[in-house]
């Protein structure tokens, strides 16, 4: 019985042992390849491998949070606004036999309250996309900011300055680079973003009369003869885009770019239904071109101390005011010009000459700059300012019919000085507060009393001051990562 027992257990064992390196010798399935995020240096700080490509690509964001103060003129504007804004960034780029091929999306979403902020007694939120385009060499697709603009400008400022302060537009552009730090653009942009006139106040609340014979009120005569008098202009359909071109320089010293453009303009309402006083004049005013010339240069100045600097914009225009109207991009947003104060400045690309129903552009030009000081690498304070002057043609003024009042106001003056200081602890984050002066000029020509055609005076006409001045005041605090 032994005998049989020990011959069992072997035959076991053996049929083990032949079990086992059988089973050596099968394949043995291997584990999938883990995928690991590796650093792209090749972009700078922050781009990783997309995993299973070889291309780079950045995630990054902004939350910024503005608690503003803006100097109130009745019981019904607000003196404090509340901007909170979110942005995220992706910026994703691949090296390919025909150069760099990149692709940019910035979104952002404002949270905004408050006459400071565009909204007066209310609060609404504003989701849209700032930025998106794809380069590819040296062409340029999408959105991004006008090559008429100089983006390397060390700008700090956060309230207004009147110069093209680094506005988003759709464009199609091709920049050709001469090598050493000089560069040339051709940029074919969105005429919607650039067009300055006074359909926002609203056609039938606004007129404008000329030489001071009559008054024109949405295309009717309402005063006495037609001698010099000016409509104001609303735009026609968009038929020929801004052409922009520009020069640039960078070198480690600073920089310097020169930058022109070329504007169309279109009336859609002159003469319309044919004035019995005018039957012999076109339908519509002759189509008009304006342009715009910026000059901008800044500098590094480390012997005032470690990353101090300072800039300089120039900008004159002729039929193209939205060249100098701080940067802001949104079809017809020249009305209120200098927003919150008494006069209501109010500016437009040109008006037509109720005579001749020609177009008559209005020219303007400005000067903005700024110095920044690094007092330690964690405090620095910006002293900035602009200066601008615009003149219409002849005598032109505005009729308010919601107020009856009668004013000089497209020619003016406007100044405005600030300063600001930021603490910096840690890269990234910063805490700022800023203080702003502006001072609207209307070189005495005041509002005065308007009579009806009955002549009896308005009864909420008034006269107000040569000039106003504007007070606003802003804390930020900001985080980018």
């Amino acid at each position: 019985m032994k005998l049989v027992k020990r011959l069992l257990l072997g035959s076991a064992a053996g049929l083990a042992a032949v079990a086992g390196a059988q089973a050596a010798d099968l394949p043995v399935k291997k584990a999938a390849p883990v995928e690991y995020v590796r650093v792209c240096s090749t972009y700078g700080a922050g781009f990783f491998y997309v995993p299973g490509t070889d291309s780079c690509l950045r995630i990054s964001g902004r939350l910024r949070a503005d608690y503003g103060f803006l100097e109130p003129f009745s019981r019904a504007d607000d003196a404090i606004g509340i901007r909170v804004r979110g942005r995220v960034n992706f910026d994703h780029r691949t090296a390919t036999p025909y150069g760099l091929l990149r692709t940019y999306i910035r979104y952002e979403i404002d949270r905004n309250s408050g006459r400071q902020f565009g909204q007066n007694g209310l609060v609404t939120t504003n989701p849209k996309l700032q930025q998106g385009f794809i380069q590819f060499g040296g062409l340029t697709a999408g959105r991004v900011t006008s090559f008429f603009s100089n983006p390397d400008l060390p700008t700090t400022h956060m309230g207004t300055l009147r110069f093209d302060d680094a506005p988003d537009v759709d464009l199609l552009a091709y920049t050709y680079g001469f090598g050493n730090g000089f560069s040339a653009t051709l940029s074919v942009e969105d005429a919607l973003s650039r067009r300055d006139d006074t359909e926002l106040n609203g056609r039938a609340g606004f007129a404008t009369v000329i030489n001071g014979t009559g008054t024109i009120f949405d295309g009717s005569v309402l005063a006495n003869g037609v001698s010099g008098i000016g409509i104001p202009l609303l735009y026609g359909g968009n038929r020929v885009p801004d052409l922009v071109a520009n020069v640039r320089y960078t070198g480690v010293w600073g920089g310097v770019q020169l930058s022109g453009a070329v504007h169309q303009i279109r009336d859609v309402a002159f003469n319309v239904g044919f004035n019995p006083l005018t039957p012999l004049l076109p339908a519509f005013a002759d189509t008009d071109y304006g342009f715009a010339v910026g000059l901008s240069a800044y500098v590094n100045i480390p012997w005032l101390g470690a990353g101090d600097n300072a800039w300089i914009y120039g900008t004159y225009t002729d039929g193209a005011i939205a060249y100098i109207n701080g940067g802001q991009d949104s079809p017809n947003y020249g009305a209120g010009f200098a927003v919150g104060n008494v006069l209501n400045v109010s500016v437009a690309d040109a008006f037509v000459n109720g005579i001749s129903g020609n177009l008559k552009t209005v020219r303007g030009w400005s000067v903005a700059g700024g110095v920044t000081h690094f007092w330690t690498p964690f405090f620095k304070s910006s002293v900035f300012g602009s200066y601008a002057d615009f003149d219409a043609p002849g005598a032109a003024q505005v009729f308010n019919i919601a107020t009856g009042t009668l004013g000089g106001l497209v020619d003016f003056r406007e100044y405005r000085i600030g300063l600001n200081s930021f603490w910096l602890p840690i890269p990234g984050f910063q805490v700022g507060v800023e203080a702003l002066y502006t001072k609207v000029d209307p070189q005495g020509r005041v509002l005065v009393p308007v009579s009806n055609l009955a002549g009896t005076t308005f009864p909420n006409a008034f006269k107000a001051s040569s000039g106003e001045d504007i007070w606003e005041g802003r804390l930020r605090i900001q985080r980018d990562f």
